[in-house]
């Protein structure tokens, strides 16, 4: 029989616990994510595009907001569904948007769950329901078929974009800027704390990647102060067969684009408009 005061003793310490890992996951978030919920933005910059606003919802209720940019001349009508980083919101990326539109492709960005006019709040859960909600957008609403269909994620929006690879079919998958998993870029920033047991998110595209058949293309700049170019290499040396990596010499984290400059858009412009090369997979 366990004594009254060391029951009460035990209870109290579950309760601490329970207390901990609450606040932890609270805290946890606010180092991950860093949204800008309308009207912070640009809302009125990007006016020379034709953006369309799209309002869907993804499989728990919360509804989501994106732009659609269909392309004069698109090809097919290929399409670039793209998932971005983990700061601010769609509006931030118009330079970022205007220069890819000149590829001649559709382009499909989401604000998540918590970011720009979408609801709700991130988490890694969320947010991989929220790029799903998006690709069944893109065939119900817009008529893409899946293997028009091709995956852009940067940093965190990397790991997002893996994730959805890995359970749909999609014409290929680019990734910019991306770590292996949340746990690896944590230990790299917070070097001296218990990260992989104290973080709950995860992110871990280096296991995923390796299981997703579509051609895929990894850039990352050689200059990444923030996610260090090592964890480009690890992720394309798992990504298997049909892959291309894009190294940009002298790029950070955040300048990519601006830095690769013709090259950058040549490369993304190659990669999707090459011929198929087994563009389909089998969800799991």
């Amino acid at each position: 029989m366990v004594p009254k005061g060391l029951d009460m003793y035990k209870k109290a310490g579950i309760l601490l616990t329970v207390l901990a890992l609450t606040t932890m996951g609270c805290i946890e978030n606010m180092f991950i994510y860093f949204p800008e919920q309308y009207p912070q933005g640009y809302w009125e910059a990007g006016g020379h595009l034709p953006k369309e606003d799209c309002l869907f919802t993804a499989s728990d209720g919360v509804r989501l907001h994106g732009w659609w940019f269909e392309a004069k001349n698109s090809s097919g009508s290929k399409s670039l569904l793209w998932l971005h980083g983990n700061a601010g919101n769609i509006t931030h990326r118009i330079d970022n948007l205007t220069r890819l539109f000149h590829l001649g492709v559709n382009i499909f960005i989401i604000d998540y769950r918590g970011y720009g006019k979408s609801r709700g709040q991130p988490s890694e859960e969320g947010l991989y329901k929220d790029a799903q909600a998006a690709y069944d957008y893109l065939i119900k609403n817009k008529g893409i078929l899946p293997q028009n269909i091709y995956i852009f994620g940067r940093s965190l929006g990397g790991a997002v974009a893996v994730e959805l690879a890995l359970k749909n079919p999609c014409g290929g998958l680019i990734i910019e800027s991306t770590f292996t998993s949340l746990p690896d870029i944590g230990k790299q920033l917070y070097p001296y704390l218990p990260v992989k047991i104290l973080t709950k998110e995860r992110y871990d595209s280096l296991s995923k990647i390796k299981q997703i058949n579509v051609p895929k293309l990894i850039i990352h700049g050689d200059a990444d102060e923030i996610v260090y170019f090592e964890h480009a290499e690890k992720l394309f040396k798992a990504a298997g067969q049909a892959k291309d990596f894009y190294q940009i010499k002298g790029a950070d984290h955040n300048n990519t684009y601006l830095v690769g400059g013709r090259t950058y858009l040549d490369k993304l412009k190659e990669f999707v408009n090459r011929s198929n090369r087994g563009n389909s997979i089998t969800p799991n």
